[in-house]
This record gives structure tokens, C-alpha cells and sequence, in this order.
């Protein structure tokens, strides 16, 4: 399996989460809607998902430059505070700083340079990411910011929407009651990288950037048909992600929500992620087009192997099946790509 990353630009507002279970789900989507996108159907593609992925997701995660050097930002991973941050000696002051460090959930890693311990990353929280990054915008988008008074990269807000009751013309009680939704807009100019690692002899780079490319012209996620989750994509390349941790690693920090194999880990450090799954395009309609709930570790989740052994993939995790009553073949992935890095807990 190789390993690329994809450059993305968002156009719009976002209804749902650029994560990487659902960006793969809407890469299956496209395969199902052209067979000839990568040269087989779905049902071959995923055939043996369980055992050998066609493709593997990660988040989509913001990038900038300082100068001519690449930084990501990724979520801060979860440990304990004490295993990222250097505690005051004070039990007084510990306190406070606990309150100040979980605040930092932004983790900045520069590219194509390895790190052994996450103490020696720098950790920041929303105001000061938005001050990180905002260098790397026009002068024109920053006085526009400026002039909004935005202070933060990615901002969210509640966008309210109205049913109308076509036999009586104005709202009402359910199912007629107006309702909000949460919608995720990032800062102008904003570049988001996506971690892709694909089976090259059954896809290529080209026939994935087609597929993203079909995804972000019709829209991604929740309310796609109104005009949210579009982009643009930029360039690409090939990444080593096991050469960014630590040379002597024995835990996996994850790049995407997962669901980590049975027996494999001796120690897990992860924040709950309940995914309520829903069917899209034609079995939206069905009689049940809910999927079953799948309960995930979110990304920046640290995972402690029993043996090494699991060093020798770029990816962790399992497939998920068993979702769907509308469709018995559905598949989700709980696989992760992850960079090996060293904790001592």
C-alpha cells in the first residue's frame, strides 16, 4: 500500500465532518456510480475489505506554510496532560494549567521532519492556531478577517432551516417545526491535506483524484444539495507517514476514527466517537435507511501494540460490517492510518 496526501480547498461551508470514514463512503458512492471510475464495480473493490483494503482515509486536517515550509495540524492526542506538557512542581498551579492545556487541541507537526517525543511539539488552542496560520494568508483576506473581527481558523455556527406544511403553507409542529443545524466554515484560503493509502494494483492516484473530484463538485456530506461541502483539489504526492514518528516507536497515533483490532493492544488512550451511519442517494428512501451505530475512537487516538508486529503495515484497525438492514453488503472502514510515535504512560 502507498501513501499519499492530497491537498484540498474548501469552497463552502461544511454540513458534516471531513473525517475519514466518510470520505470513504463517498468514494465507495462513486465507484457504485461508475463502474468504469476504477476499472471494476464496488462489490469487487470491497470483496475482501475486511482483509485487504482498497483504500484507506484519513481526516482532512489544515495546512500552511511558513516561508517555504510545510506544517499540519493535527488533533492533540489522547493522553494524559502530563505525558504532553511538562507540569508545574506547584500542585497550585497545576490546576490552571491543566485548564490551559486542554484548550490546546492542535497539534503542529512539520513535514518531512521526525519527531521523538510529543513534548517536543508545539500544542496551540483556537486563537492561537488562527494567529499561526494567519501569516500565510493575502493581505487582502487578513484585513478582511480583520474587519470581521474573526479570530478563529475553522468557525461553527447554527444554520436554521423551516419544513413547510404544503396543505396548510406555514410551519408548525413535528414533523413542521422549524430546527438548526451545525455547519463548520473554514478560514479563507484554507488548504486541508488528506492521508490516502491505496492498494496500487487495484486503483491508482489518478482514478482516487477523479473520485475526490467528482465528491467535492456535487458537494460532501449533509446538505450537499444546497450547496454545502464543495472544494477544489490541489496537487499531490507520495508520503512516508512511518519515517514522521519516532525512529523507536511503540505506540500508533491515528490519522482518522477507528476500531482497533481484538487482542492486539495492551494499552488504548482515545476519545469516544459514535458514529449514527445513514444511507445516501436511492436507500436514503428505503424502508430503514438508518445503519446501525458504531462506536469508534476519534482521531489522535494512541495505541499501545502488544507486539511489533504491527509496525510492519501503514495501517491499524478493522473493517466494519453487519451495519445494514437496507443493504446486507454495506461496509464501513475502521481502519486508520497512523505515524508511529514513542510514549512512555
Amino acid at each position: 500500500m502507498k501513501i499519499y496526501e492530497i491537498t484540498i480547498k474548501p469552497l463552502t461551508a461544511f454540513g458534516t465532518p471531513l473525517k475519514g470514514d466518510t470520505i470513504f463512503g463517498h468514494i465507495c458512492w462513486q465507484a457504485a456510480y461508475d463502474e468504469k471510475l476504477f476499472g471494476m464495480p464496488l462489490k469487487d473493490l470491497i470483496a475482501d475489505y475486511q482483509s485487504n483494503p482498497f483504500a484507506v482515509f484519513s481526516s482532512a486536517f489544515p495546512t500552511f506554510y511558513i516561508g517555504t515550509e510545510c506544517y499540519y495540524v493535527l488533533r492533540t492526542p489522547a493522553l494524559p496532560v502530563d505525558e504532553i506538557f511538562d507540569l508545574p512542581a506547584e500542585k497550585s498551579e497545576i490546576i490552571e494549567k491543566r485548564k490551559e492545556y486542554k484548550a490546546k487541541r492542535w497539534m503542529i507537526l512539520k513535514k518531512k521532519k521526525r519527531f521523538e517525543s510529543f513534548k517536543t511539539l508545539e500544542f496551540l488552542d483556537d486563537s492561537e492556531l488562527f494567529e499561526k496560520m494567519k501569516g500565510d494568508l493575502s493581505l487582502e483576506t487578513r484585513r478582511q478577517l480583520r474587519r470581521e473581527g474573526t479570530r478563529r481558523y475553522i468557525s461553527s455556527f447554527l444554520q436554521y432551516h423551516n419544513t413547510i406544511n404544503r396543505l396548510t403553507g406555514t410551519t408548525g409542529e413535528d414533523p413542521f417545526a422549524p430546527f438548526s443545524v451545525e455547519q463548520s466554515v473554514f478560514c479563507p484560503e484554507t488548504e486541508l491535506t488528506i492521508f490516502a493509502g491505496i492498494d496500487e494494483t487495484r486503483i491508482n492516484i489518478q482514478q482516487l483524484r477523479d473520485g475526490l473530484e467528482r465528491v467535492g463538485s456535487f458537494g460532501f456530506g449533509r446538505d450537499a444539495s444546497t450547496g454545502l461541502g464543495r472544494f477544489d483539489l490541489a496537487e499531490d504526492g507520495e508520503i512516508d507517514l512511518l519515517t514522521m514518528g519516532s525512529t523507536q516507536p511503540n505506540a500508533c497515533y491515528t490519522l482518522s476514527p477507528c476500531v482497533p483490532e481484538d487482542d492486539t493492544f495492551e494499552e488504548v488512550f482515545f476519545t469516544p466517537f459514535t458514529r449514527y451511519g445513514r444511507h445516501g442517494d436511492v436507500l436514503a428512501k428505503s424502508a430503514n435507511p438508518f445503519k446501525n451505530p458504531v462506536i469508534m475512537a476519534d482521531e489522535g487516538a494512541i495505541f499501545k501494540p502488544k507486539t511489533e508486529t504491527v509496525f510492519g503495515k501503514p495501517y491499524i484497525g478493522i473493517a466494519v460490517t453487519n451495519l445494514s438492514k437496507a443493504e446486507p453488503n454495506t461496509v464501513a472502514q475502521g481502519y486508520s492510518l497512523y505515524i508511529p510515535v514513542r510514549v512512555e504512560v
